[in-house]
């Protein structure tokens, strides 16, 4: 154990870290955290429409998921190359990179054109199944404008105006782009949405075997309890959860029942129990059966957020990260709980989720009930806490006689 706890510290951790400071990687994360203020909208539209059944007269709000949650493959496709740009301090020519991103995405969403003019888009490939594309087509244009930015028409010392010098040198990289966007659709005609949808497809298919989704919960637990953000793994994840939940309510929309489990909603419903490494469990044995005065010192800082999905605190003050005594648990706890879960949905027991619910910070096991719409999740998320609680106990109780042990050297 001491060996791979230097090995994490000393190797693995800096490497991950570095990752995530890339420009290219990290946009795609700080593109995602602008969208999900519109995703908590289209969130709170399907919170909503649990009411219609109480109140069958209350208008139809659907509209206002369709022009939030449904347009984030759309947004993503401006907000990647914008991020990109911004890192590298190009900052000049952000937003026109970022408007060439969408409409180089819209032309490879393959519009029907009519004869009068007129375009006709599938609204579908707007939102999250268009993530794949948005997300490839804004790495590829931050890319040839990245590269393009280092060329210029004039000297430095030109007296024409900043701003005209950044429209004649972006006009022949967007140019390239678009000419490439063209002859995709047009001469070759391509539908360039449904190539990316079959490349990717590979990735999304291992996500949602119970292996794929076992490790999709398992790797940002376990990259947690060494300090690294489980959002590190976000831009491969994130997209095939978004992209699964999309497909999920086109299959209900179709009179078919939902199969994509590995979704953000099924996280949100069971295994996000007090947060990442389904973590509630630990919180409240810290606060009612901790013999160190520590150790339910912490248990009184860390219950409240930890009831809220929280758990920031508990990771770093109990602490989890780093401290061998609390980091298996997290392990086993991320392998069991996703482990049921995939299998009371495959088997029927609890619904799988078709509709967005990316409300994470609402308690349990209200959460497990506004996710999935079926009243067994209640029960089911009051299993997994029990569950969780018997992993933990051994542990914490380990944990909690070293602190106390402690705690009485130094009083003596």
């Amino acid at each position: 154990m001491d060996k791979i706890m230097q090995f994490m510290t000393d190797k693995f951790t800096p490497i991950v870290n570095k990752i995530t400071k890339n420009p290219w990687i990290s946009a795609v994360q700080d593109a995602v955290m602008t969208i999900l203020p519109l995703i908590l909208v289209g969130s709170l539209v399907t919170v909503v429409s649990l009411l219609n059944n109480l109140f069958p007269n209350l208008p139809d709000f659907s509209l206002i998921n369709s022009f939030s949650f449904g347009l984030i493959g759309l947004l993503v496709a401006f907000l990647i190359p914008y991020y990109v740009l911004e890192r590298k301090g190009i900052n000049n020519r952000k937003v026109i990179f970022g408007a060439t991103s969408l409409a180089l995405y819209l032309m490879l969403l393959s519009p029907v054109v009519t004869e009068d003019g007129n375009i006709t888009f599938i609204f579908d490939r707007f939102g999250a199944t268009g993530m794949f594309l948005s997300i490839v087509i804004g790495l590829v244009v931050a890319a040839v404008m990245n590269i393009a930015s280092k060329k210029s028409f004039f000297s430095e010392d030109s007296v024409m105006p900043d701003f005209v010098k950044t429209w004649f040198d972006s006009l022949i990289p967007i140019t390239v782009l678009m000419l490439i966007g063209w002859f995709i659709s047009v001469p070759m005609n391509i539908d360039f949405f449904d190539v990316i949808l079959k490349v990717f497809s590979p990735l999304t298919d291992i996500v949602q075997t119970y292996p794929g989704f076992v490790l999709s919960i398992f790797i940002p637990a376990f990259f947690y309890t060494f300090g690294i953000s489980p959002w590190a793994i976000m831009p491969v994840i994130y997209p095939v959860y978004l992209s699964a939940i999309a497909e999920n309510a086109q299959r209900v929309e179709q009179g078919l029942e939902p199969t994509n489990i590995a979704v953000q909603e099924t996280v949100y419903a069971f295994t996000s129990m007090g947060g990442v490494g389904t973590t509630l469990a630990l919180a409240i044995m810290m606060l009612i059966a901790s013999r160190s005065n520590r150790l339910k010192a912490i248990g009184r800082a860390t219950i409240v957020p930890s009831v809220f999905n929280i758990n920031e605190p508990l990771m770093f003050g109990g602490p989890v990260v780093f401290n061998p005594f609390l980091m298996v648990p997290v392990w086993i706890s991320s392998i069991v709980v996703p482990s049921i879960v995939y299998f009371i949905m495959k088997f029927g027991l609890v619904a799988i989720p078709a509709k967005t619910f990316l409300l994470w910070y609402a308690p349990y096991p209200l959460s497990s009930y506004l996710a999935t719409q079926d009243w067994m999740a209640i029960i089911w998320a009051i299993v997994i806490f029990a569950v969780t609680f018997l992993i933990y106990f051994p542990f914490f109780k380990a944990y909690d006689l070293q602190e106390l042990k402690e705690e009485k050297s130094e009083q003596n």
